[in-house]
């Protein structure tokens, strides 16, 4: 059931939008969770679901900004999600099960990037739990919504995950707190985590992959300062993205997680990163321009990390 980390020759690629890979893909019946879909990528990301005729839920941990964001956009619901706290998860899963509805797509978009040394719950790092525990959480609590509706579950990486894989002594960063290799071992979750629901769920129908989107200018990078952003050659002084640097727009950015969740070019696949709207290749040793590192998609690191994770959040739908 593994699927081969290699192109499939897709035929779309990094400027290919999500309204393109959607083109002929009727989702009329189709209900999809996007975590975070009231914003950047995430509120591309619903749109697209939407104008294909998608209904989309979109739990939201600022309700109030995704009600003035998703107004006027039809086919949309919202409810309250903040995956930081293990109870608002739990709480949110409770009332969509209750709804008896099935999930055909979940999108797990949501995330923050680089921030300060953070702690939430019981003292996790916070790119750790909201990134990565968080939607453990979720996907395990929705789980009997999910199977029934043989669904597609897309967790959104990040080409960071070269910059670290599992820090197993010490996934919380107690010592030695670095903001972006924190992010890096978040993004490495978000992978290892596709790898394993999809080993468990591929019998049952439920296929997963991860993802990089692209660097794409969102408010993802709402932690970092100015000066860094320039220093870095994303933007210059004035705040204008610099062409070089090879910035996606968003409707761009949010292609790939669209075809993953969609793409009948998929189907029978799964447990694979994609990137450019297509499998990825092996990463290469050194080069961090492209492609999944083997720490990211290592069956036996997924097994571990989604052990580990079970035991953190304290559900576990397969167990």
């Amino acid at each position: 059931m593994s699927t081969a980390q290699h192109k499939i020759g897709s035929g779309f690629g990094a400027h290919s939008t999500a309204d393109d890979v959607l083109a002929g893909v009727d989702l009329s019946g189709k209900l999809a969770i996007v975590t975070g879909g009231y914003s950047g990528l995430g509120l591309e990301t619903t749109k697209a679901l939407v104008k294909a005729g998608a209904r989309v839920v979109v739990p939201a941990r600022r309700p109030d900004t995704a009600k003035e964001a998703l107004a006027g956009l039809d086919g949309v619901e919202q409810d309250v999600l903040d995956l930081g706290d293990l109870d608002s998860v739990h709480a949110f899963a409770e009332r969509f099960l209750a709804s008896g509805r099935t999930i055909d797509l979940v999108i797990d978009n949501a995330g923050i990037m680089a921030c300060p040394e953070t702690r939430v719950g019981p003292g996790w790092e916070a790119q750790f739990a909201t990134n990565h525990l968080g939607h453990f959480a979720l996907v395990n609590r929705l789980w009997p919504a999910i199977e029934s509706g043989g669904a597609r579950v897309v967790s959104v990486s990040s080409r960071a995950h070269h910059f670290s894989g599992m820090r197993w002594d010490d996934v919380h960063w107690r010592t030695g707190y670095d903001k972006w290799q924190a992010y890096g071992q978040a993004k490495t979750a978000n992978v290892l985590f596709a790898v394993h629901l999809d080993k468990l769920g591929a019998e049952r129908g439920v296929r997963a992959f991860s993802l990089h989107p692209g660097g794409i200018l969102t408010p993802l990078q709402r932690h970092l300062p100015k000066a860094e952003m320039v220093e870095r050659g994303w933007i210059d002084e004035q705040g204008n993205a610099l062409n070089p640097s090879g910035f996606k727009s968003p409707e761009q950015g949010a292609a790939t997680q669209v075809w993953a969740a969609t793409s009948p070019q998929l189907d029978g696949m799964g447990g694979v990163y994609l990137e450019d709207c297509d499998i990825a290749e092996p990463a290469v040793d050194g080069d961090q321009s492209g492609g999944v590192r083997a720490w990211a998609t290592d069956p036996e690191q997924a097994a571990r990390l989604w052990t580990l994770s079970a035991e953190l959040t304290g559900v576990n739908a397969f167990a």
